[in-house]
């Protein structure tokens, strides 16, 4: 099913019924949603900023008059050509000196360098977010399914305690304790349908898909090693190639302040015109600041920011791949703990719970077993199946967080 079909509109009923998504199709939509689009936003930004730090200074256009004599006057004829007045027309351009352009526009690259790492650990975290939200709302509709099926077998016992009561066959108490059975069974169905409408919003949520959900019913199968996938390379994740480009920005950051010691010139020319005395004048200046030649101040102030920030922005770097290589190991450790987990209770939790529990109807039907002991029986299958539910979204979660942090091809 195209990605493109999911968010069509429902057809007009009062429960339309829920459209099936793919794993592949909700991580996906999670490309898209507001918070990569926000984070898309400022990586354009960050790349306008390159266009406005690789431009040399724009020159100058300047016009002026001057000598206008108050006193004796500017005599006659025109104001342009005749009368006596200084008028005069230049151009003004500074020559930034110590690679000044050259290295704001290496700070402004490594900056947008680093806010496209920022967009890609986004992607990465939003799809972890969609699938996380995917198993969430699988899990929910499986807990549904197995609840529906106690809520049935509860049902069906408390019929059965009320016509034993009527033909006296059970006691009073015993058929009330199998509807108090039935109604928390009811009750758990009625939980456990909340719980998927709220893991249904959830997904909604990271994926901006529309209209009414259900997770395709697909457990991926847990082993007892890693996948064959390559394992995460520490330098080759986002997280930490944006560390690692702010950190380049700031060492830009810090040469460029050390390059304002070397003042700038301020080259000039203009031509005059002089009534009387030259109507070809030509002037050339020259003008340079002169910091670092009158007074004590040497761009302390800027130096000692910019040594501030780059050390700040090593720091962050090393607690980045500190973070980083904790963080895959964490996954590796989940991974693995999650698939032994999962495949007790898939080959011995389950399979003896159910053992137990067929035994213990088959115990009570022929009068050998109370029922507290089929009860108890009901219950400890009721927890295993809930459980192993909980224990395969756990492993699919952690194994989709490998995936995405191995930048898996697909899943």
């Amino acid at each position: 099913m195209a990605l493109a079909s999911v968010a069509l509109a429902q057809p007009q009923s009062q429960s339309p019924q829920p459209i099936a998504v793919s794993l592949e199709q909700a991580l996906q939509a999670a490309r898209n949603n507001f918070d990569v689009s926000l984070t898309q936003r400022a990586f354009d930004a960050a790349r306008a900023d390159v266009l406005s730090a690789d431009r040399a200074p724009t020159p100058i256009l300047s016009a002026k008059t001057a000598s206008i004599d108050l006193q004796n006057g500017v005599g006659p004829g025109n104001a342009l050509s005749d009368k006596r007045i200084d008028k005069s027309i230049g151009l003004d351009w500074t020559w930034e000196r110590g690679n000044k352009r050259e290295l704001r526009t290496r700070s402004a690259q490594r900056a947008a360098q680093a806010a496209q790492a920022d967009l890609d650990e986004a992607l990465v975290q939003q799809q972890l977010a969609a699938a996380g939200a995917y198993y969430d709302l699988l899990a929910a509709q499986e807990r549904i399914t197995q609840v529906q099926a106690i809520a049935h077998s509860a049902s069906e016992l408390a019929r059965t305690a009320q016509r034993r009561l009527g033909a006296g066959d059970l006691s009073q108490q015993d058929a009330a304790r199998s509807d108090i059975e039935a109604e928390r069974a009811n009750a758990d169905l009625r939980a456990a349908q909340a719980d998927r409408v709220r893991a249904e919003l959830t997904l909604k949520q990271v994926t901006r898909l529309s209209g009414a959900l259900a997770a395709e019913a697909a457990w991926p199968s847990p082993v007892l090693a890693l996948p064959n996938l390559p394992e995460p390379q520490l330098e080759a994740r986002p997280d930490v190639r944006a560390a690692l480009r702010r950190t380049e920005a700031a060492q830009a950051v810090l040469e460029s302040a050390e390059a304002l010691r070397k003042n700038d010139l301020t080259l000039g020319t203009s031509f005059d015109h002089y009534p009387g005395t030259s109507n070809r004048l030509l002037e050339f200046r020259v003008q340079m600041p002169l910091a670092g030649l009158f007074g004590n101040y040497g761009y302390q102030g800027e130096l000692g920011r910019a040594t501030a920030q780059l050390a700040q922005a090593q720091d962050l770097l090393d607690k980045t791949r500190q973070s980083a290589a904790l963080d895959t190991s964490r996954l590796q450790q989940d991974l693995l703990a999650a698939s032994q987990r999962a495949l007790t209770y898939q080959n011995a939790i389950v399979p003896r719970a159910r053992q137990v529990a067929s035994m213990a109807e088959m115990a009570y039907s022929k009068g050998a077993m109370s029922l507290t002991e089929l009860l108890d029986a009901r219950r400890t299958l009721r927890s295993a199946l809930l459980e192993d539910v909980a224990t395969r979204a756990d492993h699919a979660r952690s194994l989709a967080a490998w995936q995405l942090r191995s930048a898996a091809p697909a899943l």
